[in-house]
Order: structure tokens, then sequence, then C-alpha cells
């Protein structure tokens, strides 16, 4: 099944302000929120797809990209992004649970933390990762053809000494005294209309639900230190210079046990020796001696590829264009594939010897080498045009 535009889902513009995307969520969340629909399947996949709209529309990048792409910047080799089975109830609530769990409708939503697998509410487990952001530099024939990177990227990882809890040992940690170690305190106010019970994030454990009474010494109570990883990057072929790809999970640690942030790779091109690139197209300076215009020759010229041959037409004239079907880039998640083209240059000699002053001296005054166009020939502005149309 085809999937919906996340734009419909949340029933909002794709001029919409980040501050629109999130209360359009917010709405859809609570019409579909799985404790006000009990039971019902239905809802609970809208629930799920609108989580996974706001997950993409949320993040400028990722936004960026959909914008761009479609569903298909998130596919097979894309480096991650949006989950491609759906997003998981309890990944839903941990992420996007205080849009619809500090207000007036907490109590009834179980605070937006509630756990699908518990029935119990859920503590939020320390604080995400920031997102990470590398630039990677790739050759015209790594574009071409999509490689896989191993990269060193410098960023927190989690504490090997306390597996990213912060706390010494398992000793060291004690339900918080404020909360009673649900993560959330609960306020009842009257009002005109009667008694309103509001829900927030516990002030003492910021929702965790548990304080450390001795910190690990590794971390210092962090649950996370500054390392290095070694990541495995799929790079698909077509990229081009200044496209974000995103690896979900793979930026920094998060505090305390917190889901890790994103990894954010911005693709470089590396110049090539004698290629240029024009989108989907490859363009290639030729330059051949009169002689070889005149009587026409086979040259060999370097492609993304490898080299290729071709033959030059006796009487080619300099500025025309040869185009090789096919020998361009390929389309980022796509089948269209762009061409190479050749701009055919004729050398002119800097200097001459006199015997060579003499040779062309005589040409000049034959009337088969004045400049002599055809009506029909087109101009060099047409074959441009055509060429790179």
């Amino acid at each position: 099944m085809a999937k919906r535009d996340f734009y419909e889902i949340l029933g909002v513009s794709k001029s919409a302000s980040a501050d629109e995307i999130k209360k359009a969520y917010r709405k859809v969340a609570m019409q579909f929120h799985p404790d006000r629909n009990p039971g019902d399947a239905s809802a609970e996949e809208k629930f799920k797809e609108a989580a996974e709209a706001y997950e993409i529309l949320s993040d400028a990048d990722k936004k960026a990209k959909y914008d761009r792409y479609g569903h298909a910047a998130f596919g097979p080799g894309t480096g991650g992004g949006a989950h491609p089975g759906g997003m998981d109830m309890n990944d839903i609530f941990s992420q996007f649970g205080d849009i619809f769990g500090d207000d007036v409708f907490g109590s009834f939503f179980g605070g937006g933390g509630r756990s699908r697998g518990g029935g119990g509410a859920s503590r939020a487990r320390g604080q995400r990762g920031s997102n990470l952001r590398i630039k990677l530099k790739l050759t015209y024939e790594e574009i071409a053809k999509g490689v896989t990177k191993n990269v060193k990227v410098k960023k927190h990882v989690v504490c090997s000494t306390c597996a990213g809890s912060g706390a010494k040992d398992k000793n060291s940690v004690q339900n918080c005294g404020t909360c009673g170690g649900s993560g959330q305190v609960r306020k009842v106010t009257s009002t005109f209309l009667g008694q309103m019970q509001t829900v927030t994030t516990c002030p003492t454990c910021n929702g965790e639900g548990s304080t450390i009474t001795s910190k690990c010494g590794a971390c210092k109570g962090d649950g996370r230190v500054y390392g290095e990883e070694t990541i495995s990057i799929d790079i698909p072929a077509g990229v081009q210079e200044g496209m974000q790809l995103s690896m979900g999970g793979k930026g920094n640690a998060g505090a305390r046990g917190g889901a890790p942030g994103d990894l954010i790779i911005q693709i470089e091109e590396e110049a090539h020796d004698e290629l240029h690139r024009d989108g989907l197209n490859v363009a290639y300076d030729l330059h051949i001696t009169f002689p070889d215009a005149v009587f026409g020759t086979s040259v060999e010229v370097p492609t993304i590829d490898g080299r290729a041959k071709i033959k030059i037409p006796a009487g080619t004239q300099s500025g025309k264009i040869f185009r090789l079907k096919g020998k361009g880039f390929p389309e980022v998640q796509g089948y269209n594939r762009g061409d190479q083209l050749i701009n055919v240059n004729i050398w002119t000699p800097q200097s001459v010897s006199a015997e060579e002053k003499e040779a062309l001296e005589k040409m000049t005054n034959s009337s088969n080498f004045k400049p002599n166009p055809a009506k029909g020939e087109k101009s060099f502005f047409d074959r441009v045009k055509e060429a790179f149309g």
C-alpha cells in the first residue's frame, strides 16, 4: 500500500511553519490516541502514521529532503530517516509525549507517556543526544556507482562502565521522592468550570522517575563519554554537492540512557581533473589538431566509467558537441541517467616554423580554406541549448 503524503496526514501545507506543524500533529495525535480509542486498530495505525509524518516534518533537514524526493528520500540505501515499517508505540511516547502530555488533557491521555507494553506510565529515560553533522567528500566515480564509506566520527558515546545509566552501580539508583517513580507530577486546580487536573514532567528527576545517589566515576553521572565510533555509511548513486543524508540514531549518545541523536551527512564533490558536472550530465573539453579536424580521427576520452573511444568525422568544426548517451550520472532514487557532452576545440599553435608558415600562407589563398558555413548550420547558442536542454 502506497504511503500517504506527510503534509496530507497532518493537514498542513508545505509552507506551514514549525509551530503550525506541531499544533497540527498534536491535534491528530489527540484524535487518534490509543487511550481515546481503545481496541481500535485503525486509530492506532493513524496515530503511528501521524507520528512518522511529524518526525520528518519537524526536522528541518529531513523536511527539506522529503520536499525534494518525497518518500523515496527515506528508502533503502539512503542512510535512514523515516521508519520503513512504521514507528513503535513506545518510541512515539518517548520522543513526542510532551506534545500532548503537559496540558489539561494529560490525565485522560496518561500524560503522553503510557507504555503500550506494561499499562502504566512510562518514564522518559535520560535526555536525547544532539544531532551530529559531518562532511563527506566523494569522487565522480563514487557518486556514479554509489559507495559504502567507513568513517571515524568523534562524538559522545555510551559509557561502557555504567552502560549509560550514570550510576556507580545498580544500588546507586532510587525512585524519585517527588513523583514516586512515575516521572510525572499531577496538579489539581479549581476553575469556574470545576476541577482541572494537569500532568507535567517531574522537575526533580526530569521525567526519569529515579535519581542517582552515587555517580559513575568514568562519566561523572552523565551516562556518556567523549569517544570515537566507526560508522558505515551507504551512499546512493547520483548524490550531488550540498545534498544531505540522515542516519537515525548515529549522532551523539543521549545523557543517562537517553535516545541518541541523528547523524547528518553533507555531500561534497571532489573536483575531477578532466570532467565537469552539470546536473546529471558530464562535460568534457576535447582539443584536436587542425589536420585531425580536416581528415577525421579516432580519439579516447575520459568518462566517469573509464575511457571511451569516439570517432571524429572529417571536416569537424570547432565548437561541435558530441553526446555519449547514458554516460552521465544516475538520478538519486530514480531511473534517469545523464549523458556525457564532448565539446570539440581545434587547437591553434602559438608559434610556427618558417616552413609551416609558408605552407599555411599557401592554404590561406586557397578558396577551400575560406570560411563558408552552410546556411542550415546551427549557431553556437543553438548547439549549446540543444546539448544542455
